[in-house]
């Protein structure tokens, strides 16, 4: 579309030129079609305009002076002084537009606040609706505001009456004053926010009134919010006060929900305010770049809980080293660090178990009488270029044909959200895979039952925010402040009723891509039989269940290689990519005394997600307690002087019951 727009105007310069009435008409209006089809479907052609320097304010001023050279080629002699107001009230708009653009910025200047926060009452920040979309986004307004003057330009030229021009540009005009007068009235005294001194004074006050114990720290990418979600549900079951510290600000709106307060700090001065509250430990559930920042607080305590665990190199990164310390699921997660020599001292390696998948269902038998539910969940392509990272590229189009081939099983396709992010040959392979089960579904495709969309508006109704989707920073802050009393409750409640709606629509042997938030990893893998996965931490999570798994062996290593380089593999089926051990691995989930692997599954089990008892949330609590009280410990101790100690002396503390310290 880019190309048929320079084409246009290059068109339109011709037309202007020679002159020529009809191609200067239709040159005009194919470009202001090719701008609206840019902003609405191309915005990366619309950035690569403005880094060229041919951006919207170029582009409209180059096609309504092309429009004003076409009128004056085809006018008498002498017509340029009938022209002269015209151009001048022409120039006029666009000076307009550049005092309404630069007022824009400071309305939303004033509208940035250095705190931005969720279930939380803001109100006391006088805070108010975001202004007109159409009034901040300039390529946008300028299309809206200057159509009538570019439509009374054409006009003119169509018919030689000037009249059409002086109406357009008029109209133009009182478009752009009336949008400069309704930004200005924003800054009026009374109708900004709370500037800056009032937002940080209300943000001290709300901690010192809150009081929080325990947070979780996250900085991360738009598509990285569920490592942070994994973790909301635990932290709003223990104890304690929580808070979730979030640095990006429109990472907001992406945190699922929950009912715990939610404060982004995008400024390090004003994270560092965190140094006199009440908050004890943070738990960080990925590293990022930001992270470095907030270890610099010395009143906290920091605990690595990752965002899942498995034999990638990411489980044990040397950044560990930098958390006070590091919380893993079971005695392999332990083993991993002391092999790597990454610096994590195996002293402050704490053993919690994972206490997200509490709700994951143990195994119940075979299917009978009904198809086998394979979940394929591959993960993505990583970093690093290594080709077993994940099977999408060299096995998964064999895998789902093999699967498809079964008609006693039922496919449900989960990738990961990053796929194809990296290698675009792994986003090619997921648009193949999903092409070819979408062809396998076509006669039994069923509509969605009235029960099911009833309960997705109700659910959506109970986890949205409510936020227009014009809405800045500033107005979420407004919308359902604080949740509601038993809201966590029925939020339950209608997610169990929706999954078991979202299970029963699909016909038996219906297979699925599942690419949205819903129906959740966990859900899927209560439903599955049997998943096909890779080197990740699916794996872990789902020998939860006890349930059979295979591995798609994607690399250079031999089988027995790879089950030596990556433990997490022992009591899995190893497929090749040709995916010719799928037809057994099936029989041997339809038949469990073909299951030569479900004891290493249950001993795995053990190695990588530790005890059953205690459950994993009371761990979880009892390590939150016992950094909680080392905290308090510190602060205490150098409150004032210790003569006994030395600077950095860490002293020994006991750890409560259940909490696992040792191999």
């Amino acid at each position: 579309m880019g190309a048929v727009l320079v084409a246009a105007v290059l068109a339109q310069a011709v037309a202007a030129l020679l002159p020529h009435v009809s191609l200067l008409v239709a040159a005009t209006a194919v470009s202001l079609a090719a701008e609206c089809v840019l902003y609405r479907w191309q915005p990366g052609m619309v950035s690569l305009f403005a880094k060229s320097h041919a951006d919207v304010t170029v582009r409209h001023v180059l096609r309504d002076l092309l429009l004003v050279v076409g009128l004056l080629r085809l006018g008498e002699q002498h017509r340029e002084t009938q022209y002269a107001p015209l151009v001048a009230a022409l120039l006029a708009f666009y000076g307009l537009h550049c005092a309404v653009q630069a007022v824009s910025v400071l309305v939303r200047r004033t509208r940035t606040l250095p705190v931005v926060t969720r279930n939380i009452d803001a109100r006391a920040l006088r805070l108010s609706p975001a202004p007109p979309v159409l009034l901040r986004r300039a390529g946008h307004r300028l299309l809206v505001f200057g159509l009538p003057a570019t439509a009374g330009l054409t006009g003119t030229a169509v018919t030689d009456d000037t009249r059409c021009a002086a109406a357009g540009v008029a109209l133009s005009l009182v478009l752009a004053l009336a949008g400069l007068v309704v930004l200005l009235l924003r800054l009026l005294p009374g109708r900004r926010p709370a500037d800056e001194q009032e937002v940080l004074d209300w943000f001290d006050a709300w901690l010192a009134e809150y009081r929080p114990t325990v947070g979780l720290y996250f900085s991360g990418g738009v598509s990285s919010a569920y490592q942070a979600g994994m973790w909301l549900e635990p932290l709003a079951a223990l104890d304690a006060r929580p808070v979730i510290i979030l640095r990006e600000r429109f990472m907001v709106p992406k945190i699922a929900a929950t009912d715990i307060p939610i404060v982004c700090l995008p400024k390090v001065p004003t994270l560092m305010r965190l140094e006199h509250s009440t908050l004890q430990v943070l738990i960080h559930p990925s590293n990022s770049g930001k992270t470095s920042q907030v270890l610099r607080i010395p009143t906290i305590k920091h605990a690595f809980v990752n965002h899942g665990e498995s034999d990638k190199l990411s489980s044990c990164n040397p950044y560990a080293k930098a958390y006070d310390e590091v919380w893993v699921a079971g005695p392999a997660a332990r083993e991993r660090y002391a092999l790597a020599e990454v610096g994590v001292e195996d002293k402050d390696v704490v053993e919690i178990g994972r206490p997200q998948l509490d709700a994951v269902r143990p195994y119940a038998g075979p299917p009978a009488g009904r198809p086998v539910t394979v979940l394929y969940a591959p993960t993505w392509e990583g970093w690093d270029g290594n080709p077993g990272n994940t099977s999408v590229i060299a096995a998964g189009e064999n895998l789902v044909r093999a699967l498809l081939a079964d008609p006693g099983v039922r496919l449900l396709y989960k990738p990961h959200p990053l796929t194809g992010s990296v290698d675009p040959r792994a986003g090619a392979a997921d648009r193949r895979i999903r092409a070819l089960i979408h062809a396998a579904n076509r006669s039994r495709t069923p509509a969605p039952s009235a029960e099911l969309v009833r309960l997705t508006v109700e659910l959506d109704r109970l986890t949205t925010a409510g936020f227009r989707p014009a809405a800045d920073a500033a107005e979420r802050m407004l919308v359902r402040p604080v949740p509601s009393p038993g809201r966590a409750e029925a939020v339950a409640r209608v997610t169990a009723a929706w999954e078991e709606a979202y299970w029963a629509s699909l016909p038996d042997g219906g297979h699925r891509v599942i690419a949205d938030a819903r129906p959740s990893l966990y859900a899927c893998f209560n439903v599955a039989d049997l998943l096909i996965s890779d080197v990740s931490s699916v794996i872990t999570d789902f020998l939860a269940s006890g349930k059979p798994y295979a591995v798609a062996n994607t690399g250079d290593l031999p089988e027995p290689a790879f089950r030596t380089a990556f433990p997490t593999v022992a009591a899995a089926t190893v497929l090749t990519p040709d995916a010719a051990g799928v037809p057994a691995l099936l029989d041997a989930v339809r038949h469990p005394e073909k299951d030569e692997l479900a004891a290493a599954r249950a001993e795995l089990k053990l190695r990588l997600l530790g005890p059953a008892q205690p459950a994993s949330q009371e761990r979880f609590g009892a390590a939150v307690r016992a950094l909680c009280a080392a905290a308090l410990e510190h602060r205490a101790r150098t409150a004032g002087p210790v003569p006994a100690e030395l600077p950095g002396q860490r002293r020994t503390r006991s750890r409560p019951a259940g909490v696992t310290t040792r191999a």
